[in-house]
């Protein structure tokens, strides 16, 4: 695929961050979002959010054309080739997600599509339980467009594997790229698009069924929760034995290759916007389907302790 044309439908943290790489290697792409104050943000090359290299590459995208902002949806579906779900998929009370960013971008897309000629390619990037994408989007987007997934608009699901304060650099420069597929064409295109991008140093590419990329995103995530909890637990123990360092424990275990040393440095507990609501979810994913997920549930349980723990430390 030469410099496809690109949508980025949703101006948040991963939207604009993988809309501005794109952009700095010669794809013309079209950030799409529903807030003015973000639109007037970007289009004079401001990012609404810190993260690490990100400004100047912004800056150069907009004064270059390369990257330009509309305020809904149409126009950007309209003027590119390839759509990227981005938009957010919040914790419910009950530590499900939210769809209804989803389920309103799904219509918007089909509801464009309707009125462009040609196959389009669609693809959610945003966090999602499997089954979603080909449950929920598909069809939105089938029934809003009068088109049908497959023969008429391709189906990708392409979870991303960002961390903050170092997303410009994942993104440019990332470890695998993981592609669910609903049909091979759908696949290929996906997967040329990131060949042409990243030229002789495209990482490996792991092709899927698209509720296989949903699940690996979760348990990646999940997998990384666990590690934080499990050292700081180790922690605990070893704050009881005279003599005993959790660093040189963590640092010991890390240099066998199959544990490796990330996610092991003892501490108040992991936070953030992902891996409390992706374990979360994860779990509510898992009762869903019938499955009490228990080492899931302690993942957090020591978390919540483990932060209460570091404050009686320190009064």
């Amino acid at each position: 695929m030469d410099k496809a044309r690109i949508s980025i439908i949703g101006a948040g943290y991963v939207g604009l961050v993988t809309a501005v790489c794109l952009a700095s290697r010669g794809h013309e792409v079209i950030v799409s979002t529903h807030s003015s104050k973000k639109a007037g943000l970007i289009s004079r090359g401001i990012a609404p959010f810190y993260e690490k290299g990100l400004d100047p590459l912004l800056r150069d995208a907009v004064r270059s054309g390369g990257l330009r902002v509309v305020i809904g949806r149409e126009r950007a579906v309209l003027g590119s080739d390839v759509s990227f779900i981005t938009v957010a998929t919040p914790s419910k009370p009950d530590g499900s997600i939210d769809l209804r960013f989803i389920e309103a971008t799904s219509r918007d897309i089909g509801l464009a599509l309707a009125k462009k000629p040609g196959y389009h390619l669609v693809v959610v990037k945003s966090t999602v339980i499997p089954g979603t994408t080909q449950d929920v989007v598909g069809p939105l987007v089938e029934s809003a467009s009068g088109k049908r997934a497959g023969p008429d608009f391709g189906l990708c699901m392409n979870p991303e594997f960002l961390k903050e304060g170092a997303a410009v650099h994942d993104t440019l420069h990332p470890d695998r790229i993981v592609i669910g597929e609903l049909d091979r064409r759908s696949g290929d295109l996906l997967e040329s698009l990131y060949r042409e991008f990243y030229g002789d140093d495209v990482p490996p590419v792991m092709r899927t069924n698209i509720p296989t990329a949903e699940m690996i995103k979760y348990v990646n995530n999940s997998f990384l929760a666990m590690k934080v909890s499990f050292i700081n637990q180790i922690a605990n123990i070893c704050e009881r034995v005279p003599g005993v360092d959790v660093k040189d424990v963590a640092r010991g275990i890390g240099l066998d290759y199959r544990i490796n040393p990330r996610f092991l440095r003892a501490g108040p507990g992991f936070g953030g916007s992902c891996f409390p609501k992706d374990v979360s979810a994860l779990i509510s994913f898992a009762e869903s389907k019938g499955y009490e997920p228990s080492l899931l549930r302690e993942v957090l349980s020591v978390n919540a302790r483990q932060a209460r723990h570091v404050v009686d430390l320190l009064m």
